[in-house]
C-alpha cells in the first residue's frame, strides 16, 4: 500500500508510520522536543478509518488539545467531592435527616450539569451567575451558594484539595427575605373559582397547616378516623395529628383517582411544582392585589385561624409543628386582629 499523498493544508506534526503487520500505512500526531539534552516525543494514533475527512477532524482535536488521550482525567471533580462527603461519617453522623434530604436535593442539582468538572477551574464569576439564575427563589439560591461553600471547605481543609479561594466568598446572599404573607379572605373565598387541584391543594395546606409539598402528597390512607398522618419534611418524620371535621368531610367526598389524594395517575402524587404552575395561573388572575399571596402562606392562615380560636401556642404547633418563634409572629398578627374588632365593635 502507497502512503497516502500528502495533504493540501500543512499538517506540520502529522507523521505516517507503517505498519509491517497490518501492511498499512497509519497516521499519527507527533510532537518532539529537548529535555535535559534528550529529545522526546509524544505521539497519538489517529483512527482516521481511511477517510480523509475524520483525519482532518481528529488531527485538529490533537492540535488543539482536545483528544481523548491528551486529556487526563480529572481527579479533583464535583462527583468525587459529593461522594466523598456523603460516605463521610464525621460528617453524616452529626446531621439530621432532613438536613441531609436537603443537601442531597441541592447536591443532586450541582451533580446533574458539573459532576465529571474540576472543582478547581469552578470560578466566582460562574457561581455568581448560577445565583443569579436562581432569583425567583430567593433562598434557594442561598442554599446553592451555603453548598458549594460547605463542599469546597471540606474539599479544602479536610481532602487537601488544592482548591484556593472560596468562590463564593465576595457573592452577596439574598438574605432572610419576608415572612409568608397569609392569605386575605377574599381569596380564600375566591377559591371557588379555582382549578380543582388549586381547591384541593388550599383545602390540604390549610387544614393540616403543613407544608404546601407535604400537604400536596398526602394518600387516602394517611386519614383514619379521626386521626391523619402528616409528614414533618424538615425533619423527616411522620406525626400523627387530629383531624378537623371540615377536612374529614372533604376527604370523604373527593373523588379518588389514585391512591393520592391530588393524583397524577394511580400510584403517583401531582408533583408541587405542576400544582404551583396551575395556582400561579388562578392568582395573576385575581389582579395585582394577589400578587404577594402564596400556597405558603395558607399555612400561616391556619396559625392565625387556631390563635383566633384561643388555642395555645403548644396547641398550634402539635397541629403545624411551626417553631415558637413562628407561632409566636403570626400569633401577634392574629391577637392585633382580634383586639381591633374588639376595640371598633365598642364604638357601637
Amino acid at each position: 500500500m502507497r502512503k497516502p499523498a500528502k495533504p493540501r493544508i500543512t499538517k506540520p506534526n502529522l507523521a505516517w508510520k507503517w505498519n509491517q503487520r497490518r501492511r498499512v500505512w497509519e497516521p499519527y500526531h507527533r510532537i518532539t522536543w529537548t529535555e535535559g539534552g534528550k529529545r522526546r516525543e509524544r505521539a497519538v494514533k489517529l483512527d482516521w478509518q481511511g477517510s480523509a475527512e475524520r483525519l482532518d477532524a481528529i488531527y485538529w482535536e490533537c492540535a488543539t488539545g482536545r483528544h481523548d488521550k491528551q486529556t487526563a482525567p480529572a481527579k479533583h471533580t464535583w462527583r468525587a467531592l459529593i461522594e466523598t462527603w456523603r460516605q463521610d461519617p464525621r460528617i453524616q453522623g452529626k446531621l439530621s435527616e432532613g438536613t441531609k434530604k436537603t443537601y442531597r436535593r441541592d447536591m443532586d442539582n450541582i451533580l446533574a450539569k458539573n459532576a465529571d468538572k474540576d472543582v478547581r477551574r469552578t470560578t466566582k464569576a460562574a457561581v455568581r451567575a448560577a445565583h443569579a439564575t436562581l432569583a425567583e427563589t430567593p433562598r434557594k439560591a442561598d442554599r446553592f451558594l451555603q453548598t458549594v461553600s460547605l463542599l469546597w471547605n471540606y474539599g479544602a481543609n479536610k481532602l487537601d484539595w488544592p482548591l484556593g479561594d472560596n468562590p463564593t466568598k465576595g457573592v452577596d446572599h439574598y438574605g432572610k427575605q419576608r415572612e409568608y404573607e397569609p392569605w386575605p379572605q377574599w381569596m380564600v373565598d375566591k377559591l371557588e373559582t379555582a382549578p380543582e387541584d388549586v381547591r384541593t391543594a388550599a383545602t390540604l395546606i390549610l387544614n393540616t397547616g403543613q407544608r404546601p409539598n407535604a400537604a400536596i402528597t398526602m394518600k387516602f390512607s394517611d386519614f383514619v378516623g379521626n386521626w391523619m398522618s402528616v409528614l414533618d419534611e424538615k425533619n423527616d418524620e411522620r406525626l400523627e395529628v387530629y383531624c378537623p371535621a371540615e377536612l374529614r368531610d372533604f376527604i370523604a367526598l373527593a373523588p379518588r383517582k389514585g391512591a393520592y389524594v391530588l393524583a397524577k395517575n394511580l400510584t403517583q402524587p401531582r408533583g408541587y411544582w405542576a400544582v404551583s404552575k396551575a395556582f400561579r395561573a388562578w392568582r395573576d388572575s385575581l389582579g395585582p392585589n394577589a400578587a404577594k399571596f402564596v400556597l405558603h402562606g395558607l399555612r400561616k392562615l391556619a396559625i392565625i385561624r387556631l390563635a383566633e380560636a384561643g388555642c395555645s401556642d403548644a396547641e398550634i404547633q402539635a397541629v403545624t409543628n411551626q417553631s415558637a418563634e413562628m407561632v409566636a409572629y403570626y400569633r401577634a398578627r392574629a391577637s392585633r386582629k382580634a383586639l381591633s374588632r374588639s376595640a371598633q365593635q365598642r364604638r357601637k
